[in-house]
């Protein structure tokens, strides 16, 4: 428990950084001192926050390309996603500090029994947020921005591989005017963590992470009685119709794979084609991933970088091993190159059937499950044959009943319509089944973890 966090880079697996950890009492003078910074900021107006939330944002844009540098060293992000990273990061900054005085403001109701109802969208408290590494500034923002704007206090453990990435994120917050300790980041161990979730002065709990680690979360917060919002895996289904664009069907699907190096809870994993397309799509979809250069990911070149961690990989290269065993085809990739870094190539398997990993569970990495269907109808089956349901897209050139599929029989909690995409500021994130529950984004996580309080007025 008292070995010191590190951090390396999984292209070169240098020693990049050291970190102590903090020990039980440092962790409690931290919550304390988070939630007397909350006592204050929970008294400054709506206008007032948004005002350091716009800050946040412009501050962000000052260190866009040391803070993708730093993310890249970390985890092995290409530099050039880094850089788009923190953009988005300041977009989302921007849309809260606009939206969020008219998202968290009050409202009157009439009511049969008295002159008026009035709601109110009152701060909580400490939000604790346990965040992956795979975003190391996007999942930190997502949850902290809105809850900051809420009048929150926020705590972050964030992934030990991207530790000084999330200390990052805390100087910029206070260098552009966020009062000191409102947040903080907690260098702990996972059996602190849950004495964290455990603590009066917490009063949410958010995880972005596996369906594994949502499960223990969510039963810890649950024993304690506190609210969760929890972002989880997925094996997003991308469907290929009959009367797909297969030029725009295979480029969107390639770039949906592979993007952040495949490691992101909303990357296309499962591509089910129908039986009129299977054919061409597959053989040239396997053309393009086959020419996927891998390589240093600071280079304008290359197409992926490393995964984050050598054990990362390694159960990728488990699940995939263990789908060949049941029936899987090997289409390009699906080797452990020789050389130093936790490098993988960009990898497809044909004939993935139930029973598979590369069917059942998520491949957190550049590997791609082609599945074929009999036709539309049996494609929307399997998409929904998942216990998973955050994303997922559908190639049609019939959109208005593409939309139709996506509203009515997708059961997810986004889909994408011949395009691919990742987050938007204004629209809302988040899945259903084992892939979690709440929302963030699009004024949704403003009001997640908040008190929306009932006044009456006789």
């Amino acid at each position: 428990m008292n070995d010191p966090l590190k951090t390396i880079n999984p292209a070169t697996g240098e020693l990049l950084n050291t970190y102590p950890r903090m020990s039980d009492a440092e962790m409690q003078t931290a919550i304390e001192q988070c939630h007397a910074a909350y006592q204050d900021w929970r008294q400054r107006s709506l206008e007032d926050r948004a005002k350091v939330i716009k800050a946040i944002g412009e501050e962000l844009r000052k260190h866009v390309d040391d803070y993708a540098e730093l993310m890249t060293r970390e985890m092995g992000k290409l530099y050039r996603d880094g850089q788009e990273e923190v953009k988005l990061c300041a977009g989302i900054c921007d849309y809260t500090a606009e939206q969020g005085p008219k998202e968290l403001a009050s409202e009157e109701r009439e009511i049969m029994t008295g002159k008026k109802g009035i709601v109110t969208y009152s701060p909580i408290g400490i939000v604790y947020g346990i965040q992956p590494w795979n975003f190391p500034l996007y999942q930190a923002i997502r949850y902290s921005i809105s809850n900051l704007m809420a009048g929150n206090g926020v705590l972050l453990k964030h992934a030990e591989a991207c530790t000084g990435s999330g200390l990052m994120l805390r100087d910029i917050y206070e260098a552009a005017g966020l009062p000191k300790h409102l947040f903080t980041v907690l260098l702990i161990s996972h059996d602190q963590s849950e004495k964290v979730i455990e603590h009066d002065l917490v009063r949410g709990v958010t995880l972005t992470g596996s369906d594994g680690a949502g499960k223990i979360v969510a039963e810890q917060a649950g024993k304690a009685l506190k609210k969760t919002v929890l972002e989880l895996g997925s094996n997003d289904a991308y469907l290929v119709l009959d009367d797909a664009d297969l030029d725009l069907a295979v480029k969107k699907s390639v770039e949906g794979r592979l993007f952040n190096n495949g490691e992101t809870c909303v990357n296309a994993k499962r591509f089910i084609v129908t039986d009129k397309n299977y054919d061409a799509f597959t053989e040239r979809f396997v053309e393009a991933m086959s020419n996927i250069k891998s390589g240093d990911p600071f280079s304008e070149d290359t197409d992926i970088g490393p995964m984050a961690r050598a054990d990362l990989r390694e159960t990728l290269h488990e699940q995939v091993t263990e789908s060949v065993k049941n029936g899987a085809k090997i289409r390009c990739g699906g080797e452990v190159p020789d050389g130093e870094g936790a490098f993988y190539p960009a990898t497809v398997l044909t004939e993935v059937a139930p029973g598979q990993p590369a069917y059942d569970d998520e491949l957190f990495g550049p590997v791609a499950s082609v599945i074929r269907a009999k036709d539309d109808e049996d494609a929307m089956r399997i998409a929904n044959d998942s216990r998973y349901g955050l994303g997922g897209g559908i190639f049609s050139a019939n959109e208005d009943r593409a939309i139709e599929l996506a509203c009515n029989h997708f059961d997810t909690g986004m889909v994408m319509i011949n395009g691919y995409g990742i987050a938007t500021p204004n629209m809302p994130f988040g899945g259903v089944k084992d892939s979690g529950y709440g929302r963030e984004h699009g004024g949704f996580g403003m009001k997640e973890v908040v008190k929306i309080k009932a006044v009456f007025v006789y």
